[in-house]
């Protein structure tokens, strides 16, 4: 698999660490993982993209579905950590706009 999906608990947040590559044969379980965490009651989701070394347009879609599902919930799920060449692609593709963006995990979860 080219991404590693790791899911913690932290403060008053639940932080979803993004590994590898996000692209058409991994964005089924990001959006599994997101998702999943959404439906049990979630209302605060960080992704942490520092290890992310890249992200297609399937993995911006199953960003889009959880966005979706998250504000349809009442909660919220921000970036941080975004590297330049990954944020790129978010600003490109007008993605930056739906997310609240972080420079760090640690700012993200306040």
């Amino acid at each position: 698999m080219s991404v590693q999906i790791h899911t913690s608990k932290e403060g008053n947040g639940t932080v979803v660490q993004l590994q590898g590559k996000v692209d058409a044969t991994s964005a089924p379980s990001v959006e599994q993982a997101l998702v999943g965490a959404i439906e049990k009651g979630e209302k605060k989701l960080v992704l942490d993209c520092a290890s992310l070394d890249f992200i297609s347009s399937a993995g911006l879609r199953s960003l889009l579905l959880a966005v979706k599902k998250m504000k349809a919930a009442g909660g919220s799920i921000s970036l941080a950590a975004l590297q330049p060449h990954v944020k790129e692609v978010f600003d490109i593709s007008g993605f930056s706009a739906l997310f609240t963006i972080h420079s760090s995990r640690a700012e993200a979860l306040k």
